[in-house]
Protein backbone atom coordinates (compact mmCIF):
# COMPACT_ATOMS: atom_id res chain seq x y z
CA UNK A 1 0.00 0.00 0.00
CA UNK A 2 1.32 3.42 -0.92
CA UNK A 3 1.59 6.33 1.46
CA UNK A 4 -1.18 8.28 -0.32
CA UNK A 5 -3.63 5.57 0.74
CA UNK A 6 -2.84 5.95 4.46
CA UNK A 7 -4.34 8.82 6.40
CA UNK A 8 -1.81 10.49 8.72
CA UNK A 9 -4.48 10.57 11.44
CA UNK A 10 -5.22 6.82 11.11
CA UNK A 11 -7.09 4.56 8.73
CA UNK A 12 -7.35 4.99 4.98
CA UNK A 13 -7.91 8.05 2.84
CA UNK A 14 -10.73 8.18 0.32
CA UNK A 15 -8.13 7.26 -2.34
CA UNK A 16 -7.14 4.25 -0.24
CA UNK A 17 -10.73 3.04 0.05
CA UNK A 18 -11.17 3.42 -3.72
CA UNK A 19 -7.90 1.53 -4.31
CA UNK A 20 -9.11 -1.43 -2.25
CA UNK A 21 -12.47 -1.37 -4.04
CA UNK A 22 -10.69 -1.65 -7.40
CA UNK A 23 -8.08 -4.16 -6.27
CA UNK A 24 -10.01 -6.42 -3.86
CA UNK A 25 -13.66 -5.55 -4.48
CA UNK A 26 -13.92 -4.42 -0.83
CA UNK A 27 -16.55 -1.82 0.02
CA UNK A 28 -14.79 -0.04 2.90
CA UNK A 29 -16.51 2.80 4.69
CA UNK A 30 -15.33 5.72 6.83
CA UNK A 31 -14.83 5.25 10.59
CA UNK A 32 -17.78 5.92 12.91
CA UNK A 33 -16.25 7.97 15.77
CA UNK A 34 -19.33 8.23 18.02
CA UNK A 35 -22.45 6.33 19.00
CA UNK A 36 -23.32 2.65 19.22
CA UNK A 37 -23.39 1.85 15.53
CA UNK A 38 -22.96 -1.94 15.02
CA UNK A 39 -19.87 -1.27 12.85
CA UNK A 40 -18.29 0.64 15.72
CA UNK A 41 -19.08 -2.14 18.21
CA UNK A 42 -17.57 -4.69 15.82
CA UNK A 43 -14.44 -2.57 15.32
CA UNK A 44 -14.04 -2.20 19.09
CA UNK A 45 -14.34 -5.96 19.62
CA UNK A 46 -11.74 -6.71 16.93
CA UNK A 47 -9.20 -3.99 17.68
CA UNK A 48 -9.59 -4.21 21.47
CA UNK A 49 -8.06 -7.69 21.27
CA UNK A 50 -5.31 -6.95 18.76
CA UNK A 51 -1.72 -7.75 19.64
CA UNK A 52 0.93 -5.06 19.48
CA UNK A 53 1.63 -1.74 21.13
CA UNK A 54 -0.42 1.42 20.75
CA UNK A 55 2.76 3.52 20.87
CA UNK A 56 6.28 2.87 19.56
CA UNK A 57 9.56 3.33 21.46
CA UNK A 58 9.60 7.07 20.72
CA UNK A 59 6.11 7.54 22.19
CA UNK A 60 4.55 8.09 18.76
CA UNK A 61 1.23 6.33 18.13
CA UNK A 62 1.38 3.21 15.95
CA UNK A 63 -1.15 2.58 13.16
CA UNK A 64 -3.16 0.59 15.75
CA UNK A 65 -3.22 3.56 18.13
CA UNK A 66 -4.18 5.93 15.34
CA UNK A 67 -7.02 3.67 14.21
CA UNK A 68 -8.39 3.42 17.75
CA UNK A 69 -8.28 7.20 18.08
CA UNK A 70 -9.99 7.67 14.71
CA UNK A 71 -12.87 5.45 15.90
CA UNK A 72 -13.12 7.42 19.17
CA UNK A 73 -11.28 5.15 21.61
CA UNK A 74 -8.41 6.17 23.91
CA UNK A 75 -6.95 2.68 24.21
CA UNK A 76 -7.48 -1.02 23.50
CA UNK A 77 -8.92 -1.34 27.00
CA UNK A 78 -11.56 1.35 26.39
CA UNK A 79 -12.48 -0.37 23.09
CA UNK A 80 -12.84 -3.73 24.91
CA UNK A 81 -15.08 -2.20 27.58
CA UNK A 82 -17.23 -0.46 24.94
CA UNK A 83 -17.63 -3.72 22.97
CA UNK A 84 -18.56 -5.69 26.09
CA UNK A 85 -21.12 -3.07 27.08
CA UNK A 86 -22.80 -2.85 23.66
CA UNK A 87 -22.40 -6.38 22.30
CA UNK A 88 -25.67 -8.00 21.24
CA UNK A 89 -26.31 -11.32 22.93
Amino acid sequence: MRKIHKSPSGGLTEAGRKYFKRKEGANLKKPVPRGTNPRRVSFAARFGGMAGPERNEDGEPTRLGLALKKWGFRSKESARRFAARHKKT
